[in-house]
């Protein structure tokens, strides 16, 4: 099973324009993503899917300079784009990320990927705390290629061609979607946003003085602190 990372990226973000080459503690944000994401064990590949624009040729090169791989599709129709990146590396399994969470933890994603291959789900999820207790935005997605060519074919609604998986929670009783909770006690933090949607969000992640080597553990003790000196 050819198990593919695809980063979902652009540089129009409404919120927050160019986040993806905002500097966080002296690296671009998506270097922080893909640095992150290639420390996880379980993955074969990992590809960037970027829009198709002039503003994102940037990033494209950014990330071309740096040997990494990048597929570039549809600005609007995002998951045509992540179709295309799928079909390009012949990825049997697709480990869906988003470039907003540079704090993404390889072990999240090996815990994610096993977790799939231990059931018979549709889909899985660990990057958000919906009915489980994981921080949001330390890690990911995962389905197969077979669903997500089933989605490409099926999906018409804007909403779902523009947010690539939203066709499985529209459609939520056609599917066996399964998520799970951490191991750890300081890990089972659902309070904690560690993804940048806005402005705010960037400038309170960039003042914890964190590392891209960083695991979640040495991350939860940088929130933490910074929570404690806030009160």
């Amino acid at each position: 099973m050819n198990t593919v990372a695809i980063i979902q990226a652009r540089l129009g973000s409404n919120r927050l324009p160019m986040k993806s080459l905002l500097c966080l503690r002296g690296r671009a944000l998506i270097d922080w993503v893909v640095q992150r994401v290639c420390s996880a064990q379980t993955l074969d590949r990992v590809v960037v899917a970027c829009p198709q624009t002039p503003r994102d040729a940037v990033l494209a090169a950014h990330l071309r300079r740096q040997g990494i791989e990048v597929v570039e599709g549809s600005e609007i129709d995002v998951l045509d784009r992540f179709l295309v990146a799928a079909r390009s590396v012949n990825a049997d399994r697709i480990v869906r990320v988003c470039a907003d969470n540079p704090f993404i933890w390889g072990e999240a994603i090996d815990r994610l990927v096993r977790f799939y291959e231990a059931g018979s789900h549709d889909y899985c999820y660990n990057h958000i705390p919906r009915e489980n207790l994981w921080p949001d935005g330390l890690g990911a997605e995962i389905l197969s290629r077979e669903l997500l060519e089933d989605m490409g074919r099926r999906a018409t609604e804007p909403s779902q061609r523009e947010h690539c998986l939203n066709y499985i929670w529209d459609n939520r009783a056609q599917f066996d979607i399964a998520t799970f909770d951490p191991e750890e006690e300081w890990l089972r933090r659902p309070d904690v946003k560690l993804d940048i949607d806005t402005a705010d969000d960037f400038c309170r992640l960039a003042q914890l003085p964190v590392d891209v080597h960083d695991d979640a553990k040495a991350i939860i003790a940088a929130v933490n602190a910074a929570c404690n000196r806030a009160e």
